[in-house]
């Protein structure tokens, strides 16, 4: 098992070009089995989960290449189990959306229960609420849930909660069904925008992604196409909320600053220059980090993605700043970790009140999931003294090589392998 290590006290500066998103992505591996033909994915992000996605396509039958250029052909899918079996789900949950264009293009599917989650309960319900509606029957048994549907039918479904996988989901099944589909209270993140705008290239016909509601006109059949994924607007925040706390200079070079307009929000109102320029956004931290008070929300609210790295900001601001989660119940669990650096976060339920500036030490720490494991480095980088973040495991999921990337703009940082979890 792998571990990072970091010799704080150094400046992040240069320039660094922001990966693919590893969110929008995954559902557009999904996405390709829709598609008559091979798909072609560019700007694809080396991550952990892009892989065992691809090792999902692959057990129901596609064939798949490459590594950062994907490609992705689905022929051999309808002579498959259509299966995705809980060993593939369990170590990744938005292998479930797999749901929605299998029952869409191909009739049927089965899908192992994600069961619970590191940073909460996490249920399906409103995603098989919507596949309901088009028409699919459904059975929950051992475990799984199956799905048949001769062909889907449109409808309309109204959220009983804002849900981007349920939106994915329910959107990719309704692109194939008979007729017209309305989702109300649906996600308007980025990523479900981007995977809209997959779909259409594909030959769908959606509109309304990234409004509170999108309109579905069902075809007959979609193509598979050439696309290249998004910039990742959550790397982007991680990198900018490094150079912040290291009083740092770096550009994000494709940084996609239309998508990230609460992140950005809130680093300037902790004092952090951040300047739009021609190929990215550039941010500076000043001298004095001044205390924020943020609460998550769905997009376009501050994501809950961004609250763990967030949180390392606040405990080097003067003042006191609170910080609110209200997406997942359990998504503190980095501030024992924090802690143990000498970070002052006290919290009472959903609320966190960090006072600042606090000096950080370095200290062994380790990783529960993958946004905290974020915020462990980006604190090393500012901890006096050497940090050791072990379980790295979780990072790889969505950030790639990040110690390296943050060796590149002048981090002291190295990755040890085999090293005890």
């Amino acid at each position: 098992m792998d571990k990072i290590v970091i010799e704080g006290g150094q400046r992040l500066e240069g320039e660094i070009r922001v990966n693919g998103a590893k969110n929008a992505a995954l559902l557009i591996q999904c996405a390709a089995l829709l598609g008559d033909g091979k798909t072609t994915l560019r700007h694809v992000p080396a991550l952990s989960d892009v892989r065992t996605m691809s090792r999902l396509l692959e057990r129901l039958g596609c064939q798949v290449g490459g590594d950062r250029t994907l490609s992705i052909d689905p022929a051999g899918v309808a002579k498959g189990t259509l299966e995705a079996p809980y060993e593939l789900v369990k170590t990744m949950r938005a292998s479930v959306t797999v749901m929605g264009p299998l029952l869409g293009r191909y009739g049927r599917a089965r899908v192992s229960l994600p069961g619970g989650c590191a940073i909460g309960a996490r249920p399906i319900d409103q995603h098989l609420k919507g596949l309901a509606a088009l028409g699919a029957e459904i059975e929950l048994s051992h475990g799984y849930v199956e799905l048949r549907a001769k062909r889907l039918h449109g409808g309309s479904v109204v959220f009983d909660t804002v849900t981007v996988g349920g939106t994915q989901n329910v959107m990719m099944a309704a692109v194939l069904a008979k007729g017209s589909s309305q989702l109300e209270n649906v996600a308007r993140e980025p990523e479900v925008q981007e995977l809209a705008r997959f779909l259409n290239k594909m030959g769908a016909r959606i509109r309304g992604a990234g409004t509170p509601v999108i309109e579905i006109e069902g075809v007959d059949s979609l193509t598979g196409i050439d696309h290249a994924v998004v910039p990742d607007r959550i790397e982007a925040g991680t990198l900018a909320v490094g150079a912040a706390v290291t009083r740092g200079n770096v550009l994000l070079r494709d940084a996609p600053v239309d998508d990230m307009h609460a992140v950005i929000a809130k680093l300037q109102e902790a004092g952090v220059r951040c300047s739009v320029e021609a190929d990215g956004l550039r941010v500076e931290g000043p001298d004095e980090l001044r205390p924020i008070d943020a609460t998550t929300r769905p997009y376009p609210g501050f994501p809950t993605d961004m609250q763990a790295q967030l949180m390392v900001l606040a405990t080097q601001a003067r003042g006191q700043s609170l910080i609110t989660e209200t997406i997942f119940e359990n998504r503190y669990m980095h501030v024992p970790e924090l802690g143990r650096m000498g970070a002052d976060i006290h919290v009472n339920g959903n609320a966190a009140v960090v006072r600042g500036p606090t000096p950080l030490s370095g200290a062994t720490v380790m990783a529960t999931d993958l946004r905290a494991s974020a915020s462990l480095v980006l604190a090393g980088l500012v901890a006096e003294g050497e940090t050791e973040v072990r379980r790295v495991y979780h990072l790889d999921r969505g950030y790639e090589a990040l110690d390296k990337r943050l060796r590149a703009l002048g981090a002291r940082i190295e990755r040890f392998h085999g090293a005890p979890g």
